[in-house]
């Protein structure tokens, strides 16, 4: 009886300890995970959409092209320069392979994960892509945390609500553009401008013109300007901490450049030439000098655009932040050839003054004035996330290319694998969601050679084509693909519709076997 009633005993205390560790490990895990969603919670909510739009939009534009073909080619071809895609299409102007080289370090571990289970080239773009993603979002959290030590919680707060409910920040911040490698470096010199290192966020914005965009020279100058006037700075200072930095990123970009592009090479610097001294981005297209203001702003700051101008007013430490990037988007107004895409960099100052104006209307929302202002402003936030859903379903439909040649790929898979299939990709297609990550192993081959006339094509031996012509002598037409044209309204419900029309076309080769023998979707016109 003593040992039965000992042996109970003991089971009732070691359930009894396990119950109570189970808990205790329970609590703890629950306050970690608290206390991980308190610091990084944001960061996951950011993190989430901008993946969503590489998942579902991966594909990569001409103004992408050089940095994704440059990030292919060192995850491939590593030190066999002469096989790089630039060697053959260098572009109007050279760039820097420094984001390049970055992005494709990050990646390399994933990268070598695709290729050992062998997986698609498409997912080491999407690896890449994410890669570049996680770097932008991780400088801009470091400028929302001086947000937050700054201005407070719910500053930070609606920072990140508005950021959210913006298409561009987060669509753009995982594309290879030399824009927003410029955007990472600018977020940090936006967080030591706030943090009060004046000097370290000089020197951020000489890295980024320096190696990657000429143009925030034109932020350099008045946030200089103003730190003097307000002297925070120094000429001496800035002399000491900066002149010798500045010789460093150019002797590093031409180091690597020269390398890369076989030639001695500062790459920023010939970009000047050609945009600024020759003036030859006009050739590109030209809007009006207030575009920007008008077009650009609007579009990508959505609700923050009304916010930011009124917070000018409410905090009197906003306009000192607002005026240099101010100053920034109107001096570039300057420049005929516009782009949103130029002045990215601008958007989160602004969804800075725009959170403050949203914090205030917030705090204040029971008084009768500010009521109104209140549900004016929520009524803002709804039509931003109509506009963001609008432009990410028209997105979607902007790269047809990239679904050409992923739908050729999957019907041309079921056919025979032991000859060769050239692809040829004409210049729209390239320029159109197709890249070196959409290409396959053998069988596939592929083509990108310009300036072929259309009735050569056929004496070429090309098995199939991707193309914008929906008719090409001595091919037959397998499928198109619809991109997307322009937006309807419409009585009902939608009241707006997405107007879709053939974009790009597949061709077969009428003397091919596979061409000839298999049932092909056909195109419709």
């Amino acid at each position: 009886m003593r040992a039965s009633s000992s042996s109970s005993s003991f089971f009732f205390f070691f359930d009894s300890v396990s119950s109570s560790s189970l808990v205790s490990c329970a609590l703890v895990m629950a306050l970690s995970s608290s206390k991980f969603l308190k610091s990084y919670g944001y960061d996951l909510l950011l993190g989430s959409i901008a993946a969503f739009y590489v998942f579902t939009v991966p594909y990569t534009k001409v103004e992408e092209s050089f940095n994704v073909q440059a990030t292919h080619d060192i995850l491939y071809h590593r030190h066999h320069i002469d096989k790089y895609d630039h060697l053959e299409f260098p572009g109007v102007v050279p760039r820097t392979f420094l984001g390049a080289l970055l992005v494709s370090t990050v990646a390399s571990p994933v990268i070598l994960i695709i290729n050992l289970m062998h997986f698609p080239k498409l997912y080491a773009l999407f690896a890449v892509r994410m890669a570049l993603g996680c770097i932008v979002l991780s400088t801009l959290r470091l400028f929302r945390l001086q947000v937050r030590d700054k201005f407070g919680q719910q500053v930070e707060a609606f920072f990140v609500i508005l950021t959210t409910l913006q298409f561009h920040l987060l669509f753009y911040c995982s594309r290879p553009l030399p824009n927003i490698f410029a955007l990472g470096v600018v977020n940090l010199a936006y967080a030591f401008w706030l943090k009060g290192k004046f000097y370290s966020a000089l020197n951020c914005l000489i890295f980024a013109t320096v190696v990657f965009r000429c143009d925030i020279l034109l932020l350099i100058c008045p946030l200089g300007l103003e730190l003097l006037l307000t002297k925070s700075i120094t000429i001496w200072g800035t002399l000491k901490h900066c002149i010798w930095f500045a010789l460093v990123c150019i002797g590093l970009t031409i180091l690597i450049d020269s390398i890369f592009w076989r030639r001695l090479l500062w790459p920023e610097f010939e970009v000047f030439w050609f945009n600024s001294v020759l003036n030859r981005s006009s050739e590109w297209g030209t809007h009006p000098f207030h575009w920007y203001f008008t077009s650009a702003l609007p579009r990508s700051l959505l609700a923050a655009y009304p916010l930011f101008l009124f917070g000018v007013f409410l905090d009197r430490r906003v306009p000192l932040f607002i005026i240099p990037v101010f100053s920034f988007v109107l001096v570039y107004s300057k420049l005929p050839h516009k782009e949103l895409r130029f002045i990215i960099s601008s958007v989160p100052i602004f969804n800075l003054s725009a959170a403050i104006a949203a914090n205030r209307i917030y705090n204040n929302r029971g008084k009768s004035y500010w009521k109104l202002l209140y549900f004016m402003m929520l009524g803002l936030l709804l039509v931003s996330l109509g506009c963001t859903a609008i432009t990410f379903m028209a997105s979607y439909e902007n790269y047809p290319s990239g679904h050409a040649l992923r739908n050729l790929h999957q019907i041309g898979h079921l056919a025979n694998h032991t000859k060769e299939k050239w692809v040829h990709i004409d210049t729209f297609s390239a320029m159109n969601g197709i890249s070196r990550f959409c290409e396959n192993d053998f069988p596939w081959r592929y083509s990108k050679e310009e300036g072929i006339p259309l009735g050569e094509l056929v004496q070429r031996n090309f098995t199939y084509l991707i193309t914008e012509h929906p008719a090409v002598n001595g091919f037959k037409c397998l499928f198109t693909i619809d991109g997307f044209s322009k937006v309807r309204f419409q009585p009902g419900f939608p009241p707006i519709s997405m107007v879709r029309e053939p974009k790009v076309y597949a061709h077969g080769n009428e003397s091919n076997e596979d061409v000839i023998n298999r049932n092909w979707p056909g195109c419709f016109s």
